[in-house]
């Protein structure tokens, strides 16, 4: 049987700066957390000429969650006041762990703007419990190339990046069960996945079409799943070629405070995280 549909929330135009525009489908005025899962962003394809100059998002603090780089074409370079240089190529993933308190930057790579080309990346925050806010931030990098193979029919195309799923385990770590596929159906290909009943259940539509349990989604959308029906199945069915995330995962079932880059469990928090970061408690970095 199939997983009851709650929403299919819009990717809507969010700018974040002066020139960068992110879709945001999560959080929105329908629909707010699905916790753990905070904020889906995805920055579209965008085409960079060969030699194009320096692109960044410039430095802005993050503290209590992990934001969580799904790269989907081209390259980007983080760097943060702790030292951390990290590059994340496309098929690849960067779990950050702002725990107390990173500064960070992020952008296309060097590499990448001398030849050029598409860049286009999803960007998650994944909540963690208020246990673990206030530890010290440490990155996870995981290659595609580590991400085992989703056994499905051909023309499906699906790797695990974290979590297990059907006896295998993908090798993202996280401080609560989150089962994280990712990759692409040929038009005309269709598969089942399963969730566990309890946890929340997302799929993204990066581009493409799909029927999800017989609803039509387009690119662009998040679709969220009754975490209390006790079906199990999420049928995928592509009328074209279509990228998609899938997400399953145990609720953190405490309260949420998210404002700006900080997500903690109260208010008093989050003015405190402002108050730290005026008053220089997230260090310096230049660009």
């Amino acid at each position: 049987m199939e997983k009851k549909i709650l929403h299919v929330l819009e990717g809507r135009e969010k700018k974040i700066t002066d020139t960068e525009v992110v879709r945001q489908s999560l959080p929105t005025a329908q629909f707010r957390f699905a916790n753990p899962f905070i904020v889906v962003h995805h920055m579209p394809a965008k085409f960079y000429a060969a030699g194009s100059p320096e692109e960044r998002l410039h430095p802005h603090p993050h503290r209590g969650f992990a934001p969580v780089t799904f790269m989907l074409q081209g390259q980007g370079f983080h760097r943060d006041n702790a030292g951390n240089a990290m590059t994340v190529t496309a098929g690849d993933v960067q779990w950050m762990f702002a725990g107390k308190g990173i500064l960070h930057s992020e952008g296309p790579s060097e590499e990448f703007l001398k030849e050029g080309g598409n860049y286009e990346l999803l960007q998650l925050w994944f909540n963690v419990p208020a246990a673990h806010k206030f530890e010290d931030p440490y990155y996870q990098y995981i290659k595609g190339a580590d991400m085992p193979h989703i056994p499905a029919h051909p023309g499906v195309h699906l790797k695990l990046v974290g979590g297990e799923y059907e006896g295998l385990k993908g090798p993202l770590q996280n401080f609560t069960p989150i089962t994280a596929i990712w990759g692409s159906l040929d038009a005309g290909t269709a598969v089942s996945l399963q969730a566990k009943r309890g946890y929340w259940t997302l799929l993204y539509v990066v581009d493409g079409n799909v029927l999800v349990n017989g609803t039509s989604v387009n690119g662009y959308h998040l679709v969220v799943l009754d975490k209390d029906d006790p079906n199990a199945d999420v049928h995928i069915q592509a009328t074209e070629a279509t990228r998609i995330l899938y997400l399953n995962a145990e609720p953190i079932n405490e309260p949420v405070a998210a404002k700006d880059n900080f997500v903690m469990n109260t208010n008093e928090e989050i003015e405190q995280a402002f108050a730290d970061y005026k008053n220089g408690l997230f260090g310096t970095l230049e660009k």
